[in-house]
């Protein structure tokens, strides 16, 4: 059977995580001299960690979060920063 309903997505983290890994993951990978955002796309397309440096930590820190949470925070930040402007 087939619902019509909308089904409701919950994140099983909580956001300020996922923010932080972002946000030192794209510090370590810019300490590294990669471009953060060419990079996280790679990862988050692929799912292959090789696209996120493991300096500072930064591959097993990301490895820890589901890629839609990761995807989650990054939308919930562009919408809000979008509702700001």
């Amino acid at each position: 059977m087939v619902s019509d309903e909308t089904m409701m997505f919950r994140p099983v983290n909580d956001e300020n995580k996922a923010r932080t890994v972002i946000r030192k993951v794209c510090a370590a990978m810019e300490e590294k001299g990669y471009n953060p955002i060419n990079q996280l796309v790679g990862y988050l397309l692929s799912g292959d960690p090789a696209y996120v440096t493991s300096h500072n930590d930064a591959r097993n820190m990301i490895r820890k979060l589901e890629r839609d949470e990761l995807l989650e925070e990054l939308v919930r930040s562009y919408l809000d920063r979008d509702r700001e402007a």
